[in-house]
């Protein structure tokens, strides 16, 4: 699950981590009223006005501006708010702006200059290790930085039997070139930023940039937070920012229907019983000739109501030219799912204007076959795998 910085934020205060402060609003009135409290609380007299989409580089679509005062603020949120902003992370289309953060101007002046570094926690899947990827070239485009001065970015993996160890986060401190109190305060900043990431069953945190201020103290003025799906059942409290809003609305009705659905670019929908054979059904299509236009895991269940509802969210993506239905009859026979797709075709009567391939394998497989042959409705059954594949080639030569 996915968060806007603002949530990203909260989480990274919640655990003793310093961020740049702010405050969310979904309106001019409100921005201003924000600005107006900032004011107060941190002696800020100019402000960063924030876009809060499911997107990064948005500074590069005129999703970041500097306010220098309250009417600048008024002004920027009144152009901001409802605005489609695109970024190289986003469709062509863009995201909606529903929301701005208002947040403290922290670039003030001071002894000493101020650095923008990179920092983000992931999972190493390659070793199965949480690591620590971080760069003295904050504030830019990471990928490119990678690509074309690897030198400068570092990495650190954390054994999971011990966790951050202190001289994990001094090594990370050192090799940014910090000294003195900008080092104490990193090494305080990453170790923080760790717990965070640990304790709140993240996937992901990227901080661009993480700063040192003038004074020496190390701030978190971004936040990027993904959320393991599979851990919110411990984080209550983290389900609840959920914002569907940004998120593809095929996918947000399958989850509530209990469907593990992902939307793809391809033209072949696909609808199966488990991951593994939803994966290699997605290659099956590729190796037919086609391009898979979803990932559709119905699960164990494939009942009438299932398998329609499953048939209706495939049938939203105008590029699907076919269907294949590929299930493994295991814990659920065949000849009940071949039943479910029956009744579900009757159901949805001219609804369904594509191909439909059935492939039925497993308990009660030719019984199933025999069900929807004699149905007399335009489904195109298979058994064997490649005859699937060489039924799929057929329909969308």
């Amino acid at each position: 699950m996915n968060l806007h910085e603002y949530q990203g934020k909260d989480i990274l205060g919640s655990f003793g981590v310093k961020v740049q402060r702010g405050m969310v609003a979904d309106n001019p009135v409100k921005a201003v009223e924000a600005a107006k409290q900032l004011a107060t609380e941190t002696g800020t007299s100019w402000w960063v006005v924030k876009a809060q989409v499911h997107a990064g580089g948005r500074g590069k679509g005129g999703g970041v501006k500097l306010a220098k005062s309250l009417e600048d603020v008024e002004n920027i949120a009144n152009a901001m708010l409802g605005m489609m902003l695109v970024t190289p992370q986003t469709s062509k289309e863009g995201k909606k702006v529903n929301q701005i953060l208002i947040a403290e101007d922290v670039y003030y002046p001071g002894e000493s200059e101020t650095s923008e570094f990179y920092m983000s926690v992931l999972l190493n899947r390659g070793v199965g290790r949480n690591m620590i990827m971080y760069s003295t070239e904050g504030g830019m485009d990471i990928e490119s930085v990678a690509d074309k001065t690897p030198h400068l970015i570092f990495t650190e993996e954390i054994d999971p039997a011990t966790g951050l160890l202190p001289f994990q986060a001094r090594k990370i401190a050192f090799n940014l070139g910090l000294s003195g109190k900008a080092f104490k305060e990193m090494t305080k900043f990453v170790t923080a930023l760790y717990t965070a990431y640990a304790k709140s069953d993240a996937s992901l945190f990227e901080i661009n940039p993480v700063l040192k201020t003038s004074d020496d103290n190390i701030l978190a003025v971004d936040a990027k937070v993904s959320l393991d799906d599979n851990a919110l059942f411990r984080h209550k409290d983290y389900v609840e920012m959920r914002d569907i809003r940004e998120e593809n609305p095929i996918e947000v009705e399958a989850k509530a229907a209990g469907l593990n659905y992902v939307d793809l670019d391809g033209n072949v929908g696909c609808m199966v019983n488990g991951a593994g054979l939803a994966m290699s059904t997605m290659d099956l299509i590729k190796q037919s000739g086609g391009e898979p236009a979803n990932f559709l895991d119905v699960g164990g269940t494939a009942d009438a109501e299932r398998v329609e509802k499953a048939f209706r969210i495939i049938l939203k993506d105008d590029n699907v030219k076919a269907i294949l239905v590929n299930i493994f009859g295991g814990i659920v026979r065949c000849d009940r799912v071949a039943q479910g797709i029956v009744d579900a075709y009757k159901n949805m009567g001219d609804a369904i204007k594509v191909p439909i391939i059935v492939r039925l394998e497993g308990t009660n497989a030719v019984e199933a076959k025999k069900l929807i042959d004699a149905s007399g409705l335009d489904v195109i059954s298979a058994i064997e795998f490649q005859e699937a594949a060489d039924r799929v080639s057929e329909v969308l030569a």
